[in-house]
């Protein structure tokens, strides 16, 4: 089985810990921080339309889950207490780069926080 058809068979929000957890078909689950999936929201909010209009939110550290929902068969909306909830995160993403890239793109939000002067 590959990446890119990964299904999620278990969610749970952790609320006391302000993480996400998912289970896929391929036997792999992941943790995910609440700050993590709101800074690095799939959304055109975070995203921009390309790699040069990405915004690094600030002050999320204390952000949490408040609502997941399903989008079809291939994904989750969630939704943060700050009202985001624009972001589509598809299991393959979900999968790939928040769970098995997940040391990276918290260390790549770590710098650019640092970088641009701004408070997790």
């Amino acid at each position: 089985m590959n990446a890119a058809s990964v299904r999620a068979t278990e969610i749970r929000v952790r609320r006391a810990e302000g993480m996400l957890e998912i289970a896929f078909d391929d036997g792999s689950r992941f943790t995910y921080p609440a700050e993590l999936l709101r800074v690095e929201s799939p959304s055109a909010d975070v995203q921009g339309h390309g790699p040069s209009q990405k915004v690094t939110p600030a002050g999320k550290r204390s952000v949490a889950i408040t609502a997941v929902e399903p989008v079809g068969n291939y994904a989750i909306r969630i939704t943060f207490d700050d009202g985001h909830s624009t972001g589509i995160y598809s299991w393959t993403d979900l999968h790939d780069r928040f769970g098995t890239g997940q040391e990276q793109l918290w260390n790549d939000y770590l710098r650019r926080i640092a970088e641009q002067g701004l408070e997790r």
